[in-house]
């Protein structure tokens, strides 16, 4: 293949790029966008009723009127309870804002019914035996309220309800200082028959919510059933086989003691957690018809005799998906695995150990940007020894160069020799060629687990560098476009076209790194292998131009440092690379060196000798033949 063929493969490759990237810049994915008109007429959630078959309840999610509500008034928390169901269904967070913008809402969690796309828990009891529907508190029972005002840390406030006939109900429901409920039913028989029931819980979501339809993150339910964490995206709960009486899409899970369930957002979960170390089952369904996705908790049947009492305990989680406070509920044993809640992808083993580093490093520098190069530091250190080998090993390849021209020179065509030979001669000279991969192959599980960390946990959400780098979890936002702000216009918005050309100062640097780092080393002798590598660090850059702005900053610390690594080590194996050369080397023009020219004979012209011929080398005397066998 010659140069101009080279160069049009690589100008083919690179166009085939640019229009993949304008071809889902103008015509993405179809998303699935919710419809923002919430149903007139709403479903019905039918409970499975006990093993023994004795009835079964409703737990309505229509519509409901006004009613009167409770506050909720926390350091973290900030909504109201309706009296109608007891529904925990307002509900803002006051630490978490939707934008870095000055005067920015706060985060609105969950939301009533009558609103765009309601998102609520209620908590109830199925009848069973001789009990009706309407003998028990379901999401339309009238409590009023028995105690309390507002509900605080260290102020629970208890609902009351009574049937009419024989059973009083009593919740009380606390919240701790950070998002954290905890509901109490207590169930109180002064009539004359015993009574058969069991409480239940839902967490109810209607229509499908916002979604960031990214690979990396889990959106959908969440749940853990004896020790066994199990992820479904909301596409997938409508395809489940439908197992209850209305023929709904339906998964039910026998729990024996250990385990919650909920809906997980990119930060926001709502998660329900019956009393642990007893059997409880667990239901992710979707209505249909009203378009309902549920994750519901069903507690075992209590039978109530005359003059007792029964209560049930459930807890109810909603709020951030903040790491140091779901450890704390870990570790305090009131949610069991309730880290895994956090989406650490497949390389957990990685990305839970570099975040707890990375969370620490925050807390000691107060500066997540700082944190991230310093955590960069950390990983280089600790990849050292494997990194100093490699280096060590490609430095010794290059002193090997000139024998394996040698080698080359001498098998010509015969690749099988010169295949034996040279691995020979890397045996005689202890040099292992597969070790100069291993930094990049470290890398790469590295790389990827910190972008999970990045773009999922929370704490790097709004979380500010200096300068216009206000958000570490969002793209740069300074862009070519208007010269980094010295323009009096704005620069084009993250995600759009412009901003993937005009990128910004952090891309810039990334793909500076990455061309310094190369010119340690002369470029590639094969004309497809330099235009290759003189190409990759300009599309680096534009390629990480989207990505997370602490991202970046992570590559450039990690370019910088492996530089200096690499330097450091050729210099101590005697050879000092000729940075500025090759440097200067890149900008040349490598011209193409001139076929070798035929020899014209020179034309006749009229009047010219003629060309004086060629004198032909004597003949070697002939030897005379024998006069044997001749004929005479």
């Amino acid at each position: 293949m010659d140069e101009n063929n080279n160069k049009n493969l690589i100008l083919a490759m690179v166009l085939s790029a640019l229009v993949m990237i304008v071809w889902f810049v103008f015509f993405p994915p179809p998303e699935v966008t919710p419809d923002p008109v919430i149903p007139a007429t709403t479903g019905t959630e039918l409970v499975t009723p006990p093993a023994d078959g004795a009835g079964a309840a409703e737990a309505e999610v229509a519509a409901v009127p006004d009613a009167p509500r409770l506050t909720i008034d926390t350091p973290k928390l900030a909504g109201s309870i309706s009296m109608l169901g007891g529904r925990i269904d307002d509900l803002s967070l006051k630490t978490y804002r939707e934008t870095i913008e000055p005067g920015s809402e706060t985060v609105r969690l969950l939301s009533p019914v009558g609103e765009a796309f309601p998102y609520y828990a209620v908590f109830g009891w199925r009848p069973a035996g001789t009990l009706g529907n309407d003998d028990v508190p379901n999401a339309r029972t009238e409590w009023t309220i028995a105690a309390g005002a507002t509900l605080s840390p260290g102020n629970p406030v208890t609902l009351q309800w009574n049937n009419g006939k024989g059973l009083t109900f009593l919740r009380e429901i606390a919240v701790d200082e950070d998002v954290l409920f905890t509901i109490s039913d207590t169930v109180t028989n002064d009539g004359e028959a015993e009574a058969k029931l069991a409480p239940y819980a839902v967490i109810a979501r209607h229509g499908l919510p916002q979604l960031q339809n990214f690979f990396v993150v889990h959106e959908g339910m969440v749940r853990r059933s004896d020790g066994t964490l199990e992820e479904t995206r909301y596409d997938d709960i409508v395809e489940l086989d439908p197992v209850d009486k209305e023929g709904a899409p339906a998964e039910v899970i026998e729990t024996e003691g250990d385990g919650w369930i909920g809906f997980t957002d990119h930060y926001w979960m709502t998660v329900l957690v019956p009393e642990q170390g007893q059997p409880f089952t667990q239901v992710t369904k979707h209505v249909a018809q009203s378009d309902i996705y549920q994750a519901e908790t069903r507690e075992p049947l209590l039978t109530v005799a005359p003059g007792q009492s029964a209560s049930n305990t459930t807890r109810f989680f909603a709020g951030a998906k903040e790491w140091e406070t779901i450890r704390a509920y870990q570790n305090s044993g009131a949610i069991p695995g309730f880290i895994d809640s956090i989406d650490w992808g497949w390389f957990f083993f990685l990305t839970k150990p570099i975040f707890s580093v990375l969370h620490w490093l925050n807390g000691l520098i107060g500066n997540m940007g700082l944190a991230i190069i310093a955590l960069t530091f950390v990983l280089k250190i600790l990849v050292l020894p494997l990194a100093y080998k490699s280096y060590v090993s490609m430095a010794r390849m290059k002193e090997l160069q000139p024998e394996m021209e040698a080698l080359k020179e001498r098998a010509g065509d015969d690749r099988q020799k010169m295949q034996r030979e040279m691995m020979q001669l890397y045996k005689d000279k202890k040099v292992n060629p597969a070790a100069g991969c291993l930094p990049i192959l470290i890398q790469i599980p590295i790389f990827f687990s910190l972008y999970k960390v990045i773009f999922v946990t929370i704490e790097l959400r709004h979380a500010p560098f200096f300068g216009w780098l206000r958000d570490l979890s969002a793209p740069d936002t300074s862009s070519l476009y208007n010269l980094f702000g010295l323009l009096p216009w704005d620069a084009p918005p993250t995600g759009s076209l412009l901003h993937l050309i005009f990128i910004g100062v952090l891309p810039i640097l990334l793909g500076i790194t990455m061309w310094v780092q190369q010119k340690l080393n002369p470029a590639p002798t094969d004309p497809v292998q330099a235009s290759i590598f003189a190409w990759m660090p300009w599309i680096f850059m534009f390629m990480l131009g989207g990505f997370a702005s602490g991202l970046v900053v992570y590559w450039i610390t990690n370019n910088t440092i492996t530089f200096t690594q690499q330097y450091l080590i050729m210099r101590s194996h005697g050879h000092r690379p000729d940075i500025f050369g090759n440097m200067r080397s890149g900008f040349r023009k490598t011209k193409a060196a001139p076929a070798p020219e035929k020899p014209v004979p020179p034309a006749k012209t009229e009047g010219s000798a003629p060309p004086a011929k060629t004198e032909k080398p004597p003949r070697a005397p002939r030897t005379a033949p024998s006069s044997k066998g001749r004929r005479k």
